[in-house]
């Protein structure tokens, strides 16, 4: 798909997944933002919902008059959220991209503020704000980069091991400075146009989860700098798209996806042994969780299936996550 000719200042990129009225009131809080900016574009793109979010976001389009600043693209097929994104990066040609999930509802002057960090650290490719909730409470957004050793933290689930390894733990305190992280939620993020022209698009091979970290190192990789800036402020309500966070919160089995997605990052960045060790490393762990919960009479501290879910793909764990394993996962 190529690119319109007229090149804007920031391009807006919203991905659609059966959330059309949780794009509408991200819309709403946008239209004040948009007349204070320089010329942006919002596209809205839905990833072949297969509901009624196509006309139902296209009436509230057309209805409020939005046909100057909001363009909708559908896609024909549900191709993750990179594929998604990748979809309206190609689709504009502007100098600044913001990534924005559907559920979020921006601050006022949230954006423009953002955009003031390009400025201010020339040296940021990847500019994040301040995720928080409805009640203005702030959200944990900014990461140390996963790594195997990681995986011991995340299934132990104690606190002694956490703190002993606590530069391994990927949640990084809340601030209210400025500060450079290894990466940062895709929620809401702003990336110059020169990261996109330097390292590419998203990795299309994640379908989700994963992705926003694997940009992230890349983007360092190539000598750019991810920027936490907490001067602007966004709403991030959580689980728009997907059931993950509260399979996880509720120790469900997640999708599938999530630990394709898992399987590729780990072989992607520390190689299939990598992979390999991260996985022993987390047995370790759950042993260490399992015998706290029999003595400790807790319920389960991991996810249904988990210690066979992590495997998924070992033994090919950077092919892509294709369209019959996405029909599968919207059957399920």
């Amino acid at each position: 798909m190529s690119q319109q000719k007229n090149s804007l200042y920031l391009c807006i990129i919203i991905v659609n997944y059966r959330t059309p009225k949780l794009v509408i009131d991200c819309l709403n809080s946008l239209v004040s933002e948009i007349s204070s900016l320089p010329p942006s574009k919002v596209i809205i793109v839905d990833n072949n919902s297969g509901d009624d979010s196509v006309d139902l976001i296209q009436d509230a389009i057309s209805s409020s008059h939005w046909q100057d600043w909001v363009e909708l693209l559908k896609s024909e097929v549900n191709g993750g959220f990179s594929y998604g994104n990748n979809l309206g990066i190609k689709k504009i040609d502007a100098d600044n991209y913001l990534l924005l999930n559907s559920d979020t509802i921006i601050h006022s002057g949230a954006i423009a503020t953002l955009l003031d960090a390009l400025t201010k650290y020339p040296e940021g490719g990847i500019f994040s704000p301040r995720l928080e909730w409805l009640d203005g409470e702030p959200q944990i957004s900014c990461f140390r980069n996963r790594s195997p050793i990681n995986e011991l933290i995340n299934s132990a689930k104690t606190g002694i091991i956490t703190k002993i390894l606590n530069k391994y733990d990927v949640p990084l305190p809340l601030t209210d400075q400025v500060m450079e992280v290894e990466w940062t939620s895709f929620a809401c993020v702003l990336i110059r146009k020169e990261v996109i022209e330097k390292i590419g698009l998203m990795d299309e091979d994640y379908f989700m989860y994963f992705d926003d970290i694997d940009y992230c190192r890349r983007t360092r990789e190539a000598g750019w700098q991810i920027i936490h800036y907490p001067f602007a402020r966004v709403v991030h309500l959580r689980g728009g798209s997907g059931s993950v966070k509260k399979d996880i919160a509720t120790r469900k089995r997640p999708p599938a996806y999530l630990y394709a997605s898992r399987s590729r990052y780990f072989a992607k960045f520390y190689g299939i042994l990598g992979l390999w060790i991260a996985n022993l490393l987390w047995l370790v762990g759950r042993s260490v969780s399992y015998i706290r919960e029999i003595f400790e009479r807790k319920p389960p501290q991991t996810c249904t299936l988990e210690a066979r879910d992590i495997w998924l793909n070992w033994y090919n764990p950077l092919k892509p996550y294709l369209q019959e394993d996405q029909k599968d996962e919207q059957k399920a």
